[in-house]
């Protein structure tokens, strides 16, 4: 299918970015993890889209104006056939970008294989570079995860970003040393507040803290700052060495009002906001049913009508 059409919902915003959730496995079990906010059922615990049925909601995407696509989970890199999704979906005529977010801990032995069926960056969630804090918070072994930043670089993506979250009283203080194996790496820095999603309201009190304090201090040390229109109107702090991104989505309207991304659940349903589940639309049953391809475009018309600012009011 060729590109058709750019969906604006009611807001005006653009349809730009899709991130599928290619399954619910992870190897690790982090503590912080929002899962895409994707809510485990009876129903939907054991539901994956093969190849074909990613491929095909991937092209659909692409039809409708979607230009960015990336792959998420739970940890995609559990799927054993991930570098035959990424090459299925790589192909698509009009696609501008493919990207994957992981843990890393995987990575190690994928990188290149990525690489060379079609992924072009790919985002590694590493909160911390102290052993002991990040087998509390994980569960795994963080020498993995860098064994994975250090193959993804080596493998030649375009760009490797790394994904801290920000968690009081436990790496708050380790944002310097971050910065600085950012540079070490060449990679780029994302420090990232925590969102209070698939967690208890006491974990998320403890643990959140604003992101001002580094801002300010990223500011005063910028040779530059970017502001990116269509990814949430997030900062960029361009220092002597390293670039720091700085996501900041709780009680930030600019995080919704510049929106323009969709999501695909792992069990196949089209998730217009990361903040709720009461207005996702079914996309892999009407596929399994036989819906041809104009039914699954209105599909998609209407999970961007369902796309609101969920700060809106």
């Amino acid at each position: 299918m060729g590109i058709t059409m750019v969906l604006k919902d009611s807001c005006g915003r653009p349809l730009l970015n899709l991130r599928i959730a290619i399954t619910r496995k992870c190897n690790l079990k982090c503590s912080y993890c929002h899962g895409e906010g994707e809510r485990k059922t009876a129903g939907n615990a054991n539901v994956e889209m093969t190849i074909k049925e990613i491929g095909r909601i991937a092209g659909i995407a692409v039809s409708v104006g979607v230009s960015r696509i990336k792959l998420t989970g739970g940890e995609p890199l559990t799927r054993r056939d991930v570098t035959d999704i990424v090459g299925e979906i790589s192909a698509l005529p009009g696609l501008a970008d493919l990207s994957m977010t992981t843990n890393g801990t995987l990575l190690a032995g994928l990188a290149e294989k990525l690489r060379k069926a079609g992924l072009k960056r790919v985002n590694v969630s590493l909160p911390t570079l102290d052993e002991k804090v990040y087998c509390k918070l994980t569960g795994g072994n963080v020498e993995d995860a860098l064994r994975g930043v250090e193959a993804a670089v080596s493998a030649g993506f375009g760009l490797v970003k790394l994904n801290m979250i920000i968690l009081k009283g436990i790496n708050d203080l380790a944002v310097p040393e971050m910065i600085e194996f950012a540079i070490e790496t060449g990679t780029v820095l994302q420090l990232i507040e925590l969102e209070p999603i698939n967690m208890s309201k006491s974990y998320y009190a403890k643990r959140h803290m604003p992101l001002d304090e580094y801002e300010a201090i990223l500011n005063q040390k910028a040779v530059d700052v970017e502001t990116r229109r269509y990814m949430q109107n997030r900062h960029i702090y361009r220092l002597p060495d390293v670039k720091v991104e700085v996501i900041r989505p709780i009680e930030n309207t600019e995080f919704c009002l510049n929106c323009t991304r969709l999501r695909v659940t792992s069990d196949g349903k089209l998730k217009p906001c990361l903040m709720r589940n009461d207005n996702t639309v079914d996309i892999l049953t009407p596929m399994r049913k036989g819906a041809s391809d104009k039914e699954l475009v209105e599909l998609f018309k209407l999970a961007n009508q369902n796309r609101q600012p969920y700060n809106k009011n």
